[in-house]
């Protein structure tokens, strides 16, 4: 009897998502993964694997590639998820799998729960309270990353949610964390936290948590008094919008103007969803998952406000930030202005001049610089 041809993680593609010779679709720590899990899989049920974090599908679709059947999988990033979807269709195997929102559903019942571990150990806290509820009791969840981004404090997380934790041996700087024996606790909330009159919320995976980051900070204490737009055809965008603190700010300042936030991350959605109500804003600011700001037309806004992200999963690139200067631009009508505020070693002047317009400093301190760029 011949074995099965091997997964074919070089066909694997990253896009929509952003790509790089130091951006890759797959890795050591998926391989690694993959083969710690493997004879937990072979017996696992149709509709019992469960994959959270996969980036570009080497996870989910390695074992559906292996015989599994009704995997489901979420990825945060918006870009990510449309690239697992794309590489299921071009390996055939989009009928194996499907893709889901984090929540009870994501996990209910299952058996083997493969996890790409995350930067940030607030979002694994809300990964491992909802598998720890949700899941079989006889769940066992197959963690890993790359040993750069592990610490032990990784391993205290999971102890938190799991009566036993067991470590591999590393393998091509990997490392794969096994929790098992689940004790069940609530699913995910909300951190609060508070800045001056803002409330802000923020789930495990959005960027700075429950309070300003320092360029926010500073973008917010430089934003004009009294910008262009605010109608509903014209709102103030907050682009990039995490936990939604900008968008709130422009809500709760400008209380007759509509407000239009959007973000490519679940967590970010829906953390600023969570923001905006808690602010009593709700009613003004619409809040979409979104890569870029293809929802919106050509020449339709007059104020976009962005602190772009710099950070591909643990991958420092400055591509992402060109994506959205572009969009931005796109957006914009003419002599509409971008607030943009950066971390001043990313230089981005010369291509807000180049990819929008004529583009001046407002602000900078130690770190981060604010400008603004008028539409040419």
């Amino acid at each position: 009897m011949t074995s099965p041809a091997p997964f074919p993680f070089e066909r694997l593609s990253r896009r929509p998502d952003v790509e790089g010779p130091d951006l890759v679709a797959s890795d050591a720590a998926d391989r690694l993964i993959l083969d710690e899990s493997a004879d937990l899989r072979a017996g696992a049920p149709a509709g019992s694997i469960a994959v959270i974090g996969d980036t570009h599908g080497a996870l989910a679709l390695a074992a559906a590639h292996d015989g599994a059947r009704d995997v489901r999988v979420h990825q945060d990033a918006l870009a990510g998820e449309r690239a697992i979807v794309q590489n299921a269709g071009a390996l055939g195997l989009g009928d194996r799998l499907q893709v889901v929102s984090l929540d009870a559903d994501a996990v209910r019942s299952a058996r083997v729960v493969l996890v790409r571990l995350p930067r940030s150990l607030d979002a694994l806290r809300d990964v491992a309270a909802l598998i720890a509820t949700h899941a079989s009791p006889e769940v066992v969840v197959v963690a890993g990353g790359r040993l750069k981004h592990m610490t032990r404090a990784m391993n205290d997380v999971l102890g938190e949610h799991f009566g036993r934790i067991d470590v591999s041996l590393a393998r091509q700087k990997s490392r794969v964390l096994f929790a098992r024996d689940p004790r069940p606790t609530h699913d995910p909330v909300p951190a609060s936290g508070r800045e001056g009159d803002l409330e802000i919320r923020a789930f495990g995976g959005a960027f700075a948590g429950a309070r300003l980051d320092h360029g926010t900070r500073l973008l917010l204490a430089h934003l004009p008094a009294d910008p262009a737009g605010g109608a509903s055809e014209d709102p103030l965008i907050d682009f990039a919008c995490g936990t939604g603190a900008v968008a709130a700010h422009l809500a709760l300042r400008h209380p007759d103007a509509a407000v239009y936030a959007s973000d490519q991350s679940a967590a970010a959605v829906a953390s600023a969803r969570a923001t905006v109500a808690a602010n009593g804003v709700a009613d003004r600011v619409e809040i979409v998952r979104d890569d870029l700001l293809s929802a919106r037309p050509a020449a339709s806004a007059s104020f976009i406000a962005l602190n772009p992200p710099f950070h591909s999963g643990a991958a420092l690139t400055d591509r992402l930030a060109f994506r959205l200067f572009a969009d931005a631009a796109r957006v914009l009508r003419p002599g509409g202005e971008l607030w943009c505020v950066w971390n001043s070693g990313m230089a981005y002047r010369g291509d807000l001049e180049r990819l929008v317009g004529p583009t001046r400093q407002v602000a900078r301190d130690a770190k981060f610089t604010v400008t603004v760029s008028a539409r040419r």
